[in-house]
């Protein structure tokens, strides 16, 4: 099976298909071993398994498996991973060599289980608005959230809090008027003070269980124990009621003053609300927030106009005077959301910055979603938001709640970490490696969101020595068990185990293992998880000098002679996936606002492989009159012509780029004319391409059409390859390519530089 076979049965993809066989010789290889996995990855053959797993004695609890020995006869199974014997249970009496159960079976490597637990609480959904709007974005908002009730389950719990100089708690059980709980936005709310206000239970680790266990008996007999989280088929008639009664934010705001918007206070209430309420149950915190934070804990600008919200050159400065205090109180929340199980969700309708970059953590920790939109009226906002709510092919939810992922290992393996949106839970076991990369030191995390989309980087390092190096029939293996709560209201298990040769350092079976699009990715994400700590100069070093150690290690050569050198099939892309790397915003954080940059940065650590290259290295089609339907071509200045359309998809940016002579026929209004059928058909074909593109991406990218010359044209610029740019111009006549104004080496020089320093004497 090839790479995109095994991706779509499995959704696991390696940096390293054949595992070097020593720990020397998989240091010499400079890109890890690292898997790219998708727990929820759609994979609509994959039958209902409606019984508990069987699982290998402790410590290695790791489960049944395709690659365990099976004595039929005798009816014991002998564990790959720490190759202890075990009995199968009763219910396996009949197994035969002819007759297997599915989780025995090579084309079921992955399989889900829905565990026969009582049920728990149903999803819940707590949406926290901002009132501090003009009156069209918030209607728009309003009328976008109305809609949202309807896609979500019937038996959904949903709650609504709304923020602007006060925060507002609505008790949708009282049915006669609207009635909230009012509390001031500049003070800082203990959690144990809000549960007390509202009349909620005090939340502590040992009430928790039994008030959930409690709220779930009364859900299923229709009256649920809490005031303000009620099931959508009780109280969508109240709620929709509300929402439409909601008005901007009525406390006035002088011409050179900000709103008072207590953003903090209000996600503080909402986390410390579902604490007592849902704790350890499946939840979403939805906040909508239409500009920055001003008042109370979490802010990041005052109200007053002239003080401007931090640029990344504060940040460097240590100029953003409110920055690291609210980051302080953001990862404090965020640590209590994800010990709960919930997730945050951010969405911003806003054209300054909300504050992104200190509430990421928010998101990061929990598998929340983060979505940037001018404002509430855009599509942008308005799809994004409803994809939210889409269904898989049952009918149900495409999301998964308050879930967990450890991962068994053979002896030869250990764990170096994850990078992704999750938090450790700082289990150790004997599989737990000395190097840290990302989220080390532990087998386990918690990912309390989970999507179809979600996409998580895990490293791994060889624990074997020269002297006990594993023989060459030898595999290594990985087990991921990764435990949610399903929308239909179930506990299930996704189990998915890896099995990889092990070979010689130097043997071929390596070279031609290497998988060079997942590799650009795995250490992308090493890249920006270092960029959020370091100096991006430094980041860009250490870029780089993985990307020379590579090509001394893996490229012919002859010492100090760069026109000898040469790079196998298997890597030829990797440099210049490291090159775009290097000028993504990922890492360049010129012309990005913090929060644009902390935007990026999450989405990297979500997407996977196919998206993140586009997130890398941007596609680009060109429509010209002999190519209409578009092909692609170089992500470089030769690709800009004036007889051409060009098609940019950035990942979150889609631009369709009229060349000159183009623009200027459809301004002379030529496709209007029936001769002119064949340029109508042009202009149209990038729409079409587009409109394509459109249909799963998640959040809708900001579709721009502009003209060569045009000001927008920047998008395109600013990622091409500027093979030709001002300085190159020569007197011998006009340029080849169109002339790219920018300092930047192009991909040519950048190459150059590799050969020359890669083949030099160290």
């Amino acid at each position: 099976m090839n790479f995109e076979e095994i991706e779509e049965r499995d959704g696991i993809r390696f940096t390293w298909n054949a595992f070097p066989s020593t720990r020397i010789e998989s240091s010499r290889t400079i890109v890890p071993i690292s898997a790219l996995y998708k727990p929820l990855n759609p994979r609509p053959d994959l039958p209902p398994v409606l019984y508990e797993p069987v699982t290998c004695k402790a410590p290695c609890k790791a489960i049944l498996n395709p690659f365990c020995h099976l004595d039929t006869r005798a009816k014991f199974w002998i564990c790959p991973f720490c190759l202890q014997r075990n009995m199968l249970p009763p219910q396996y009496k009949d197994v035969s060599s002819t007759s297997l159960p599915l989780e025995l079976l090579p084309e079921f490597s992955t399989i889900e289980y829905t565990l026969p637990r009582p049920p728990q609480l149903p999803p819940v959904f707590l949406f926290v608005v901002d009132l501090c709007q003009d009156q069209e974005n918030l209607q728009s908002l309003k009328d976008s959230l109305i809609i949202s009730l309807s896609l979500l389950p019937p038996e959904c719990l949903v709650g609504l809090i709304t923020f602007g100089t006060m925060v507002d708690v609505y008790e949708l059980g009282y049915t006669e008027c609207s009635k909230s709980y009012v509390f001031r936005g500049s003070k800082d709310y203990s959690s144990k003070q809000v549960q007390e206000m509202l009349g909620l239970p005090v939340s502590s680790a040992a009430a928790a269980a039994p008030i959930a266990l409690q709220q779930a008996r009364a859900v299923s007999g229709g009256i649920t124990a809490s005031r303000f989280l009620l099931p959508i088929q009780q109280c969508e008639f109240q709620l929709t009621s509300i929402l439409e009664q909601l008005q901007p934010d009525s406390w006035p705001v002088a011409n050179d003053r900000r709103p008072q918007r207590c953003t903090g206070t209000a996600l503080n209430i909402a986390v410390s609300m579902m604490e007592s309420s849902c704790n350890n149950s499946g939840g979403r915190i939805m906040v909508f927030a239409g500009g920055p934070s001003t008042v109370g804990p979490g802010m990041v600008v005052s109200t007053e106009l002239r003080e401007p919200i931090r640029s990344h050159h504060d940040v460097e400065r240590d100029q953003a005077k409110h920055m690291k205090k609210a980051l302080r109180f953001y990862e404090n929340l965020s640590k209590r959301v994800s010990a709960n199980g919930h997730v945050v969700d951010i969405l911003a309708g806003c054209l300054d910055q909300i504050g992104m970059m200190e509430m990421r953590s928010l998101s990061a920790s929990t598998g929340g979603y983060l979505v940037l939109s001018d404002s509430f009226t855009t599509s942008i906002f308005k799809q994004s938001f409803q994809r939210i709510f889409s269904r898989d092919a049952f009918g149900h939810l495409a999301l998964g709640f308050n879930g967990s992922m450890e991962v068994v290992t053979s002896k030869e393996l250990k764990i170096s970490g994850l990078i992704g949106n999750a938090v450790s839970l700082n289990k150790k076991a004997q599989n737990v490696g000395d190097t840290e990369i990302g989220l080390g030191n532990t087998n386990s995390w918690k990912m309390c969101g989970l999507s179809p989309k979600s996409a998580f980087a895990l490293y791994f390092e060889v624990a074997t020595q020269t002297a006990a190096a594993p023989q060459s029939n030898d595999k290594g293996l990985i087990q991921f068990l990764t435990l949610y709560q399903h929308s239909s209201n179930t506990f299930r298990l996704r189990v998915t185990t890896s099995a990889r040769a092990f070979a010689d350092g130097g043997s071929p079976l390596i070279i031609n293992s290497f998988d060079q699009e997942t590799a650009a990715v795995a250490m992308a994400r090493i890249a920006a998880f270092k960029a959020e700590v370091d100096d991006g100069p430094d980041v860009l070093r250490w870029t780089d000098r993985m990307l020379i150690k590579l090509c001394q290690k893996f490229a012919e050569y002859r010492k100090d002679d760069p026109a000898s050198f040469r790079l196998s099939s298997q890597f030829t892309l990797y440099p210049q996936f490291m090159y775009y790397l290097r000028r993504s915003p990922f890492l360049q954080i010129f012309n990005n606002s913090p929060d644009e940059t902390a935007f990026y940065r999450h989405m990297l650590n979500i997407e996977d492989v196919n998206n993140a290259l586009i997130m890398i290295q941007p596609t680009l089609l060109s429509f010209s009159l002999e190519h209409p339907d578009g092909k692609p071509v170089l992500l470089d200045a030769v690709s800009v012509k004036s007889d051409a359309i060009l098609l940019l998809d950035t990942f979150f940016h889609i631009l369709i780029f009229h060349g000159d002579t183009i623009a200027q026929w459809r301004n002379a209004g030529y496709h209007e004319k029936p001769e002119y059928a064949n340029l109508k058909e042009l202009l149209q074909g990038p729409r079409v391409e587009a409109a394509e593109l459109l249909v799963d991406r998640f959040p809708i990218p900001r579709f721009i059409v502009c003209d060569q010359g045009g000001s927008q044209g920047r998008f395109l610029l600013s990622r091409i390859n500027p093979s030709e740019t001002h300085n190159s111009a020569t007197i011998y006549g006009a340029p080849s390519a169109h002339a790219v104004l920018t300092d930047d080496v192009s991909l040519q020089v950048f190459m150059s530089h590799l050969k020359k320093l890669a083949v030099a004497v160290s």
